[in-house]
């Protein structure tokens, strides 16, 4: 029986959150057995070319009310509250200094995301500071991340044999079925007054519609690491 925590973390715009990320962490969640998975919105995502359509204070209530109900899950405010661009290295050296060993970590993102690690900030310093576990995609499968990123190879583990033992970090690959649903399509449906209902958790849909977000045309930029 192991003593050490696991805690997992999936960082994004969430410009909505939706059933895609859910998916995601669920998948990552039951491949490496951790005990958490923290959703952590950016404050300004550097890999966006505009700013999100929805306040900081709006993308943090949308998350919460996602997570509402799951004890495994947690809406975390650690990038909303530093100011700058939000670096997965900065989180994760912060995540260091109160405790947590790089072992204990995996940072959850999509296939697509992973195809694009190597213009990370930090990149690839940021690999040894936490286990990085690897979804499948709709439109993006494990295989076409790997080959995009031949740098990794020696770092690669399949998810299938659970979660790496000792203390170096690795680059987690985990097959799964996730919903093919992208922040990008809530906001076009929105943006032409379509439902959204099959997209995200039902209190995410209300808050949605009750607060008007991503009604204008504009909603229609962007996109999160796992959609």
């Amino acid at each position: 029986m192991r003593s050490t925590r696991r805690l997992g973390l999936l960082g994004g715009t969430f410009d909505p959150v939706h059933l895609g990320h859910l998916d995601a962490a669920g998948a990552a969640r039951a491949a490496m057995g951790l005990d958490e998975v923290w959703f952590v919105p950016s404050h300004a995502p550097p890999h966006r070319p505009t700013h999100p359509l929805a306040s900081a204070f709006h993308r943090f209530a949308l998350v919460a009310l996602a997570v509402n109900g799951d004890r495994s899950h947690r809406a975390c405010d650690l990038e909303l509250d530093r100011e700058g661009p939000s670096y997965t290295l900065d989180t994760l050296r912060a995540l260091r200094a109160r405790g947590w060993e790089p072992s204990q970590l995996f940072f959850i993102l999509g296939a697509d995301a992973m195809a694009e690690i190597a213009t990370w900030h930090g990149f690839p310093d940021v690999l040894d500071a936490a286990h990085f576990v690897v979804i499948a995609r709709p439109g993006v499968t494990l295989d076409e991340a790997v080959a995009r990123t031949p740098a990794l190879a020696g770092r690669l583990h399949d998810g299938r044999h659970g979660a790496p033992d000792g203390p170096d970090t690795r680059v987690i690959l985990v097959e799964a079925v996730t919903r093919e649903v992208s922040s990008t399509m809530i906001r076009a449906r929105r943006a032409a007054r379509q439902p959204i209902d099959d997209l995200v958790p039902a209190p995410v849909a209300r808050h949605i519609d009750t607060h008007q977000l991503y009604e204008a045309a504009g909603g229609l930029h962007g996109s999160t690491t796992v959609g």
